[in-house]
C-alpha cells in the first residue's frame, strides 16, 4: 500500500480570504437608450446581480453605469475609474468598432466587450486582427445570467493564477469559438457552479468555513481554439477539474473537423481519470467521444441544461454522493461527509469497489472543496487493499480524522439538525463564551495550529474534552424574561437559599431549552456544568471558584429525566451569579454584580467507569510560576499539583502531592517513611453513577450531592489505585514501589514520577510553557489523564481542563526590609507574597493558639466572618492570622473560610502549629483569588527565622474576643512591609518615626483602593 501522505502543508484558512482578491466593481454600459431600457426592464440587471450576490454572501455587488451615447460613455471614463466596458452596437455618434480602438487607446487597461441583441450582426464586426480592442464578443438573450456570468469570468482569469497557486482552486476549460454558444453555455455553467457552492456553504460549520467554500469555488477559462486550451492545460494541468469542448475549431490557424478530438485525447493520455465532455452540435460526434472516451452532449437537444446538470452531478461530484451498484442503479445518497461516514459500513461490496474504480470519491471531495483531502485519497487504487472492507475501513478512519480536524480549534455553531457528535466545541446563542469557555477554546485552537505537543508524545491522545457552552445571551434572557435582576436590586438581598429557589422556579427560555434536549439526545457521557462568567478566569481578577459546578453521571435511560437534571444544573449555576460569596468578591474589585453575566460550560468528564464510579486516574492544576520555591527550585521552574480521582480536592486546597515538573523526584514532603505516610493523599471524590440525588439534596447550596469521597484503601481494586499507589509493608516499615494486596496502600504515584510509566512531568512543562507562550505571562492549567487500562483503553489521554493567567504581584519593586525592623517586629516571615508598603490597617483578627481544637474549624470560620462583619460599614481592613491554609475544603488543613467570610481583609498570616502541617497552597482557586485582588499572603512557619510574637499580642487588649478568635485594634496604624525579591515581610507597630527614611520608589499601599505606585 502507498504511503500516506496527507497534504499537512496544504493552504491554510487563512489563504483563503487572499483568494478571489480581484472584484468588478464598476462596469459601464454603452448603449443606446433603447437597448438600455431592453436589457434594464427585460432582464432586471441591477436586481438580479444583487440577488446573485446575496445567494452566495458576497459583498458588494458591481455598480452598473449607463451611458447612451459615446460622448457621455468618455465623460463617465474621464469621471471615475471603471474595470469593464460593454458596449452595444447602434450608438449615437460613432460606430461601436471605432469607439472600441478609441477606448483601446485611451485606456488600454481596461476590457471591452461586445453585446449583441442576436446573431445577425457577428459576421458584421467579425474582427481576426490581433490588436483588435474587443476583448469577447456575447449574445444579449434578455437575460441577466449572462451578465453576471460575463463578470465572474473575467474575474476568473483575472485570479486564476494566484487562487490555483495558493489555494489549490480547481479549474473548468471550456474551449468554444462561438459567441452564440458560450453566450448561452457560461450562464448554466455558473448556475450549477453556484448551486454548488451554496450547498457546500450550507453544510459548513462557521463563518470561516463559508468563507473558504465561497471563495474556493471552481473557475471557469475560456478557449476558442487548440493552442489557447493547450496553454491554459499546461499551465493549470494540477488543478483541472474537468475540460468541455466543441470538436470543430481551429488548430495552428486552420479549422480542424475533430480538433476537439484530438484535444482530449492528448488530455486524456496526460490525466487518464480526468472527467471530458464534447458539446457538438454534429451527432455523429457522439461515437468519436466514446472512444476517447468522453461524455457527449448535443448542443441542439432539447434539454441541453439538464442533461449538463446531469454530467456535473454525475461526472464531476457535484450534488450529493449517489452510491450506485455496477449496473448503475441507485442504492443510497449522501449530502456530506458524515452521512458517507454513517452508509459506508453497510455499503455492498460491489458497490464499494465501482466507486473505488472510477476515484469517485476524490471527485467528490474537490467538487467540494475539500482539496487536501481529496488529493490524500487520490494515490490510492483498488489494488493497494485486500478486499472492500478493507476500503471501507479506510474511509471510514480517513473521513473521521478529516471531520475531527476541521473543527480543530473552531467554535461551531450549534444546530440541533446538524448535531455531530465528533464536533469538539460548540457555542450555543451570540452572545460572549464568558473566561473559561473562552481559555478553553482559546487551547483548542492554539492545539489546532501548534502541532509540537501531539508531535512531541505521539503515543498520547491530548486533547480537549467536547465542550458545548450556552453563551451569555442565554443568561441574560433568562433573567429577562423571568425578572431575575430584581433580586440584587432589593434593599436586602435574599439569602442563597431563596437565591436558589427564585431560580429553580423559573422558566428557561424555550430555545434554549429545546437546543439542550438536542444535546442530551446524543449525548451520554458525564457531564460537568461549569460555570463560564464574563469575569471569570480574567487577568487580575479570575473570580476562581466562586461560581458553582455541577457533576451529572447522565446515565438515566429517560431523556426527559436525564434533560431536567441537565437544566436543573444550569440553572443552579446561573443561581451562583447572585450568591453571596461571589458578590462579595464583586465588591472587592471594580466590577458590580449587575454587571456580570454568565456563560454555561457543559463538558465531557474525562475519566473511567469502574464499577459504580467514574473519576480520572490523576487531576491536577500546573503552574508555570512557582511562589514558593525552595532548595535549587526556581520559580520559573514552575510547580504543580497532582491527585488521584477528581481536581475538586486539589482546587480546594486539600491534601495532594506537589512537584515541581522539571524535578518530578525531588519531593521533600516524601523524604522519610512517616512524612510519606502523614502527607500522601488519603481519600479522593469520584462521581456516582449508579444514583442521582433526592431532588432536596441537589437543590442544596452545599457540597455536590453527585460526588463521592472514597478512601483509598477501599478502592485497592479499583485500576487506577493500583497503578499508582505504592505498598507499605507495617513490620519492616518499608514502602515498596509496586502495588501489593497484601499490605497497606500508599498513593505515592512512583509509577509515573519514579519509573515514567507515563510522561506526566515533562508532558506539565512543556504546557505550562506553551501556555506562558501562547498568553505572554505566566499560567495556570489545569488538566485530567486517563491511564491505559486492559480491555478499556490501549492509549494514555491527557486532558486539557482550563487554562488562565497567573495574579502575579509586582516585584522588584525597590522595599527593603532592614535588621532593626525585623528585630522590632511583631511578626517576620521569609515566605511571603506581595510587594509594598501597607499604611492604613490598624486592626488584627487572630486565632488564639491557646484555644485553638483542630476539629473545631468551621466554628472558626463562623467567628471570623461575624468579626469581617464589623468592617463592612468602615471601608477599613485587618490583618488576619491562623494556623494551616487559609479556605481549604479539608477542615484539618486549615480554616475553612469562604470568601464572604474574609471580604473585609487586608493580609493574610499563615502559620504551622503542631496540630496542622500543611504544604503551601498555590493551587487552589481560594489562593488564585486572594493573589489577585493583591493581598499580601504570608506565611510563618515553626523553623527558621520565622515568628509571631503572641506574647506581645496577649499584652494587649482585645477590641473584641471569641472562643477562638482575638481582635486587636492599634491607635496607630501598623507598619507592614512585604519585599517581593526576598520573600521576606514584617509586620510592627508604627514607633512614629519620621516617614523620611522610607524609600521613595516603595509602592504605598492603601489596603481599601490597591496600591499606588509612583
Amino acid at each position: 500500500m502507498k504511503t500516506d501522505e496527507t497534504a499537512a502543508d496544504g493552504p491554510s484558512i487563512k489563504i483563503y480570504h487572499e483568494l478571489m482578491a480581484y472584484k468588478v466593481a464598476d462596469i459601464l454600459l454603452v448603449s443606446s437608450p433603447y437597448d438600455a431600457f431592453i436589457m434594464e426592464e427585460e432582464g432586471r440587471l441591477s436586481n438580479r446581480i444583487i440577488n446573485q450576490y446575496k445567494g452566495l454572501n458576497l459583498s458588494k455587488p458591481p455598480k452598473l453605469t449607463f451611458a447612451f451615447s459615446v460622448t457621455e460613455a468618455f465623460e463617465q471614463l474621464q469621471s471615475k475609474p471603471f474595470d469593464l466596458v460593454l458596449a452595444m452596437p447602434g450608438l449615437a455618434g460613432m460606430d461601436v468598432y471605432t469607439f472600441g480602438r478609441q477606448l483601446k487607446e485611451q485606456y488600454s487597461q481596461i476590457p471591452f466587450c461586445l453585446l449583441f441583441h442576436n446573431t445577425c450582426d457577428i459576421n458584421r464586426y467579425a474582427d481576426t486582427d490581433p490588436e483588435s480592442p474587443i476583448y469577447r464578443t456575447y449574445i444579449w438573450g434578455g437575460k441577466a445570467d449572462l451578465l453576471l456570468a460575463i463578470i465572474k469570468n473575467f474575474e476568473d482569469e483575472k485570479n486564476v493564477a494566484f487562487d490555483t497557486q495558493n489555494g489549490k482552486v480547481r479549474v473548468i476549460i471550456m474551449v468554444e469559438d462561438s459567441p452564440y454558444h458560450y453566450s448561452s453555455l457560461l450562464p448554466v455553467l455558473y448556475k450549477h457552479i453556484v448551486i454548488q457552492t451554496q450547498s457546500v456553504m450550507e453544510d459548513s460549520i462557521n463563518e470561516e468555513q463559508r468563507i473558504l467554500k465561497r471563495r474556493g469555488r471552481p473557475k471557469i477559462l475560456v478557449a476558442h481554439d487548440y493552442d489557447q486550451a493547450m496553454t491554459l492545460f499546461e499551465l493549470y494541468k494540477p488543478y483541472v477539474l474537468s475540460v468541455f469542448t466543441d470538436m470543430r475549431y481551429v488548430i495552428n490557424g486552420q479549422e480542424d473537423p475533430y480538433a476537439g478530438c484530438k484535444l482530449l485525447t492528448r488530455i486524456k493520455s496526460e490525466i487518464p481519470d480526468l472527467p471530458l465532455l464534447i458539446l457538438s452540435t454534429e451527432e455523429k460526434n457522439r461515437e468519436i467521444a466514446a472512444t476517447i472516451p468522453a461524455q457527449f452532449i448535443n448542443k441542439n437537444s432539447n434539454n441541453l441544461h439538464d442533461q449538463i446538470k446531469s454530467f456535473f452531478v454525475t461526472h464531476l461530484g457535484f450534488g450529493a454522493f449517489v452510491f450506485r451498484m455496477p449496473d448503475n442503479s441507485e442504492i443510497a445518497r449522501a449530502s456530506n461527509l458524515r452521512e458517507v461516514e454513517k452508509l459506508l459500513p453497510d455499503l455492498p461490496d460491489a458497490s464499494m469497489l465501482h466507486h473505488a474504480r472510477h476515484n469517485d470519491f476524490s471527485r467528490w471531495l474537490l467538487a467540494r472543496n475539500e482539496v487536501d483531502f481529496a488529493l490524500s485519497l487520490k494515490p490510492y487504487t483498488i489494488d493497494d487493499f485486500t478486499d472492500a472492507s478493507e476500503i471501507k475501513r479506510f474511509l471510514i478512519e480517513r473521513i473521521r480524522a478529516r471531520r475531527k480536524d476541521s473543527r480543530q480549534g473552531l467554535v461551531i455553531e450549534f444546530d440541533p439538525e446538524k448535531f455531530d457528535s465528533d464536533t469538539d466545541f460548540m457555542k450555543i446563542g451570540t452572545g460572549s463564551l464568558g473566561g473559561k469557555a473562552r481559555g478553553l477554546a482559546f487551547m483548542s485552537h492554539q492545539l489546532g495550529i501548534d502541532l509540537s505537543l501531539s508531535q512531541k508524545f505521539p503515543e498520547i491522545d491530548i486533547t480537549i474534552p467536547q465542550t458545548f457552552v450556552i453563551a451569555t445571551d442565554g443568561f441574560n434572557m433568562f433573567v429577562e424574561e423571568n425578572k431575575l435582576f430584581r433580586l440584587i436590586e432589593q434593599d436586602k438581598i435574599p439569602d442563597d437559599a431563596q437565591v436558589i429557589e427564585h431560580f429553580l422556579k423559573a422558566e428557561l427560555p424555550r430555545p434554549l431549552k429545546m437546543r439542550l434536549k438536542a444535546y442530551i439526545q446524543n449525548v451520554h457521557y458525564p457531564i460537568a456544568v461549569r460555570s463560564s462568567s464574563l469575569f471569570e478566569d480574567a487577568h487580575y481578577q479570575p473570580y476562581a471558584g466562586l461560581y458553582k459546578t455541577y457533576m451529572l453521571p447522565n446515565t438515566d435511560t429517560s431523556t426527559e429525566k436525564r434533560l431536567e437534571r441537565l437544566i436543573t444544573a444550569v440553572k443552579l449555576v446561573y443561581a451562583s451569579t447572585y450568591l453571596k460569596a461571589p458578590r462579595s468578591y464583586t465588591q472587592s474589585t471594580m466590577h458590580r454584580t449587575q454587571d456580570e453575566e454568565m456563560a454555561v460550560v457543559l463538558q465531557q468528564i474525562t475519566g473511567t467507569r469502574h464499577k459504580n464510579y467514574f473519576y480520572p486516574s490523576i487531576s491536577g492544576v500546573a503552574l508555570s510560576y512557582n511562589f514558593y520555591p525552595i532548595a535549587h527550585l526556581k520559580a520559573e521552574d514552575g510547580i504543580s499539583y497532582i491527585a488521584l480521582g477528581l481536581g475538586k480536592i486539589v482546587m480546594d486546597g486539600g491534601k495532594t502531592l506537589r512537584l515541581c515538573p522539571k524535578y518530578p523526584q525531588f519531593l521533600p514532603q516524601f523524604s522519610m517513611i512517616d512524612d510519606i505516610l502523614e502527607n500522601s493523599q488519603k481519600y479522593f471524590y469520584a462521581l456516582k453513577m449508579d444514583e442521582f440525588p433526592t431532588h432536596e439534596k441537589f437543590f442544596g447550596i452545599g457540597e455536590d450531592p453527585c460526588l463521592t469521597k472514597l478512601y483509598i484503601p477501599d478502592a485497592k481494586d479499583h485500576p487506577a489505585v493500583r497503578m499508582l499507589c505504592s505498598s507499605f509493608n507495617m513490620q519492616d516499615n518499608r514502602i515498596r514501589d509496586h502495588f501489593s494486596d497484601k499490605e497497606f496502600p500508599v498513593l505515592t504515584f512512583a509509577n509515573i514520577l519514579k519509573y515514567n510509566a507515563f510522561p506526566l512531568a515533562e508532558i506539565l512543562s512543556e504546557v505550562t510553557a506553551l501556555g506562558v507562550r501562547w498568553m505572554g505571562t505566566s499560567v495556570e492549567v489545569e488538566f485530567a489523564v486517563d491511564l491505559p487500562i486492559e480491555g478499556v483503553r490501549s492509549r494514555p489521554r491527557f486532558s486539557l481542563l482550563q487554562i488562565r493567567p497567573m495574579c502575579e504581584y509586582k516585584q522588584k519593586l525597590g522595599v527593603t526590609i532592614t535588621k532593626k525592623e525585623i528585630k522590632n517586629a511583631l511578626c517576620h516571615s521569609t515566605h511571603s507574597l506581595g510587594n509594598g508598603e501597607y499604611k492604613d490597617i490598624r486592626d488584627i483578627v487572630y486565632v488564639d493558639p491557646k484555644t485553638f481544637e483542630a476539629n473545631k474549624t468551621p466554628l472558626m470560620a463562623e467567628e471570623i466572618n461575624k468579626i469581617n462583619a464589623m468592617f463592612n460599614d468602615t471601608g477599613t481592613k485587618y490583618v488576619l492570622i491562623g494556623p494551616g491554609r487559609w479556605g481549604s475544603s479539608d477542615r484539618w488543613l486549615g480554616i475553612p473560610v469562604a470568601w464572604n467570610d474574609i471580604s473585609n481583609v487586608g493580609v493574610m498570616v499563615e502559620t504551622t502549629i503542631e496540630s496542622i502541617r500543611a504544604d503551601f497552597s498555590q493551587g487552589s482557586h481560594f489562593f488564585q483569588n486572594i493573589t489577585a485582588l493583591g493581598i499580601s499572603y504570608i506565611t510563618v512557619e515553626d523553623t527558621g527565622n520565622d515568628f509571631i510574637d503572641y506574647d506581645f499580642l496577649y499584652s494587649l487588649e482585645p477590641a473584641t474576643a471569641t472562643r477562638y478568635m482575638k481582635h486587636i485594634r492599634f491607635d496607630r496604624p501598623l507598619k507592614i512591609l512585604v519585599d517581593g525579591t526576598t520573600s521576606q515581610s514584617v509586620i510592627m507597630q508604627d514607633l512614629g518615626e519620621s516617614e523620611t527614611d522610607i524609600m521613595d520608589d516603595i509602592p504605598v499601599i492603601n489596603a481599601n483602593v490597591g496600591v499606588n505606585l509612583p
